[in-house]
């Protein structure tokens, strides 16, 4: 499948033919998912904790004695039904990481590719090598190429101009092709890909 090359300016600059088993493969919305679900609980921290009894700093010191008093024996004040005692089965720091195999998070990758080419939101562009810095500049070249929202994957290394001039647009995510990623591709409109990105891309998930 060929598709049109633009530069950053919103000329042409050529076309390019994507190998149809990344960028026209099956859309699984099962598999994205799988895949969407699985970075979110990764990227979770897990710092949450409550105080065990352990970990409570009170006396030791009992109470009240054992009998005669009418009330429930006690041997110290860390007790889950004390004031400032410990919490019954609270959350403790761990990880929320969960296992997808290799093969079914490559299959995401493509379906979030295909989804993109399938409704036109794919967007090729020969470099990201713009003559300034200037955001105002930048965000009307992306009006002008037709959106305002939109995940940019670059080379292996973004161009610092480039960087500057995107980080202050708030719709506007860039990432080296090393970052591209499932998550981020769907939560953004437009998917723009450089040619070096999609030389990369599939050599990675062909086949």
């Amino acid at each position: 499948m060929k598709i049109a090359v633009k530069t950053l300016d919103n000329k042409a600059a050529g076309d390019i033919t994507l190998d149809a088993s990344v960028f026209g493969a099956e859309i699984r919305p099962d598999v994205l998912h799988l895949m969407v679900t699985y970075q979110l609980a990764k990227r979770r921290g897990g710092n949450h904790a409550t105080q065990g009894r352990s970990d409570v700093s009170r006396t030791g010191k009992k109470p009240f004695k054992q009998k005669g008093t009418g009330s429930a024996r006690a041997g110290d004040r860390t007790r889950v039904i004390d004031r400032g005692g410990q919490v019954a089965h609270g959350p403790q720091v761990r990880s929320h990481a969960t296992e997808l195999p290799k093969k079914v998070r490559q299959l995401a990758m493509k379906s979030a590719l295909s989804s993109k080419a399938k409704e036109g939101k794919l967007i090729i562009v020969d470099a990201l090598a713009p003559k300034d810095h200037k955001t105002k500049a930048m965000a009307e070249a992306f009006k002008a190429m037709g959106f305002e929202s939109a995940l940019i994957v670059g080379g292996k290394e973004i161009d610092a101009k480039f960087s500057r001039a995107t980080r202050n647009l708030p719709k506007v995510d860039v990432l080296p092709v090393q970052g591209a990623n499932v998550y981020d591709i769907l939560r953004r409109d437009t998917l723009v890909l450089t040619k070096d990105a999609v030389a990369d891309l599939t050599e990675r998930l062909k086949g």
